[in-house]
């Protein structure tokens, strides 16, 4: 005869069911924020009117979504000034040259307002600190910092770890079909920009450990960042022949002062060997005439 369960073992069994109900149902839970939300956990979209300064950062896609919406930005009078950063990507070549001059050709805007950061950095916290203590010496209060749609949390934090309470940043969702926060797993591109994105963020909380403030006394450690009209003056430099005009007639004096003593060592010399064989013809007339008496 099979013994029937006591009633502490079917309440021990309806609990244990319980906690495995719950569990399953938490997990489903998990699952649905994993795939619905933390696509969306990892960006940082901030509204704003106007801001003084924007802020490119390398990596854009060939389509330069990133120049765009700074040019749009910028057009539209939400934005006064925009910094360019590039890595070098061939000799003294950069990304930041490249994305200057397409983003010169959007719009008719002052080249005194556009500035370039050319620079080695290989990662976003090589970039803070290239333009931190720039930002500082310069006393800009507010930055709106354009990266990709998955790093604007993580930049936001690396930026403002390092910067303390000035400048306060601000991010923007720079919309681009490699990332969609919605439905990340549905597309390759974006599977890879989630998995990207995730594993940067928790690398960057090591990486800000052992950092501490950057003050605007570090920026004479740094490349020097210039405006685009001082890069065009770079790139092509403009000659004054006015400044050229007084070094050239020096240098034509100079050559007619040497060709006068030319022509006078050669007529010095001439008179000489006309002299020598002129003295040279008298004694064999002497000697002709001695034997013609």
């Amino acid at each position: 005869m099979t013994k029937l369960p006591t009633k502490k073992q079917i309440q021990k069994k309806k609990i244990i069911l319980s906690v495995v109900a719950a569990a399953a149902v938490l997990l489903v839970i998990a699952f649905y924020l994993i795939m619905t939300q933390s696509g969306h956990w990892l960006i940082d979209d901030d509204d704003f009117e106007h801001v003084k300064w924007a802020v490119v950062l390398d990596g854009q896609s060939a389509d330069m979504e990133r120049t765009d919406l700074a040019a749009e930005l910028m057009a539209s009078g939400k934005v006064d000034s925009v910094m360019i950063l590039g890595r070098r990507i061939l000799h003294n070549r950069s990304n930041a040259e490249l994305y200057l001059e397409d983003f010169m050709r959007l719009g008719d805007f002052d080249s005194n307002a556009v500035y370039i950061a050319r620079h080695d950095d290989p990662s976003t916290i090589g970039e803070a600190f290239t333009i931190i203590p720039w930002l500082k010496k310069h006393n800009v209060d507010t930055v709106l910092i354009l990266t990709g749609a998955s790093s604007t949390y993580r930049v936001k934090r690396i930026f403002s770890k390092l910067s303390g309470d000035s400048p306060v940043y601000l991010t923007k969702d720079v919309h681009h079909y490699f990332y969609n926060p919605d439905s990340w797993y549905t597309n390759r591109e974006s599977r890879k920009e989630w998995l990207r994105g995730w594993a940067a963020l928790a690398v960057s909380y090591i990486d800000l450990l052992p950092a501490g403030l950057l003050t605007a006394e570090d920026s004479f450690y740094y490349k020097p960042i210039v405006s685009a009209k001082e890069y065009e003056a770079e790139k092509n430099p403009i000659v004054d022949l006015q400044s050229l005009l007084p070094k050239v007639q020096e240098k034509m004096v100079e050559n007619a002062v040497e060709a006068a003593a030319k022509d006078t060592t050669v007529k010095d010399s001439t008179v000489k060997d006309t002299t020598q064989k002129e003295s040279k013809k008298e004694p064999a007339s002497k000697a002709d005439s001695s034997k013609t008496k």
